[in-house]
């Protein structure tokens, strides 16, 4: 008499279908919960990211030249309490520390700093979220208002304490006089890369506090180590134009012009670069539900 064998092939689908499902959800607890094969926390930063930057890119000129000139007016408190504190001490790593109160005021402020402009924007863009065009009005609009805006406090920090003076000329000449080679070009690609990765420990982070404690650190390797920063050392030079320094705005553009390149590419090629090159399925995703309408 032949057996009947299907309950007992059933039973093995069963338990093999059972083995299956306990190692993927082995691996999902590794991987975590999402369908894409990085980390949960991964999944949430990369939508935080994607999220803000399309809202920072879809501002009006209006929006972005305001949050741009507030953005230069913090950056300027925090200019002036490097002058005050290296006045004070002679400390380039007690003057950086200091000037967190810029990058501190930036954060709960929400304003916008041009350098800060290379992770979150280009992220909404290449995700699909965001054109090309509104990237480059960001990054313009930005920039032109980080300096009015700074350019303008200090002016008023020479009227109102003539006594930093002289230490923002000698600042100055640091920036001014520094000669086009290989040192210059690394101080200013470092500061591009330490103020973007300042920017993904911000969007890394949970609360108010680590925020603040990523925004001190950045500051501390900015300003404390003296990089190349187009915008926070232009306030310096600015100052030490007002207040009479040997060197004048053609100098500032001759240190200018190569400092904010290699600020980009430090940022964009370093710490940008690496985080798209991670959320590549999650870029492929966000791009397909933007092809799909949502």
């Amino acid at each position: 008499m032949a057996l009947d064998h299907a309950p007992q092939d059933r039973a093995r689908d069963d338990r093999a279908q059972e083995e299956e499902a306990a190692t993927e959800r082995s691996a999902r607890e590794e991987l975590g919960s999402s369908d894409a094969p990085v980390e949960d926390e991964v999944v949430e930063a990369f939508d935080r990211i994607v999220g803000e930057g399309a809202q920072r890119l879809h501002r009006t000129w209006r929006e972005v030249l305001t949050t741009g000139l507030a953005g230069g007016l913090e950056v300027g408190v925090g200019v002036l309490a490097l002058l005050a504190v290296y006045a004070e001490t002679g400390s380039h790593l007690l003057a950086g520390l200091a000037f967190s109160i810029g990058f501190i005021a930036l954060l709960l402020a929400r304003s916008e700093l041009f350098t800060e402009g290379f992770l979150v924007p280009v992220t909404a863009v290449v995700a699909g979220r965001a054109r090309i065009g509104q990237l480059a009005r960001l990054w313009s609009g930005t920039l032109v208002a980080n300096l009015v805006g700074g350019w303008l406090v200090m002016w008023v920090v020479v009227l109102a304490l003539p006594e930093l003076g002289e230490t923002a000329i000698e600042s100055a000449t640091e920036f001014v006089d520094a000669p086009l080679d290989l040192q210059s070009m690394a101080l200013a690609f470092l500061a591009g890369s330490s103020i973007t990765l300042m920017t993904r420990m911000q969007q890394g982070a949970e609360s108010e506090a680590g925020k603040i404690v990523a925004a001190v650190a950045g500051a501390f390797v900015l300003a404390g180590l003296v990089l190349f920063h187009s915008i926070l050392d232009s306030l310096i030079i600015f100052a030490g134009i007002h207040a009479g320094g040997p060197f004048d705005y053609g100098d500032w553009l001759g240190w200018f012009w190569y400092t904010t390149l290699l600020n980009m590419a430090g940022g964009l090629l370093v710490v940008t670069l690496l985080r798209l090159v991670r959320s590549k399925d999650l870029i492929e995703r966000e791009r397909a539900a933007v092809a799909d309408g949502h």
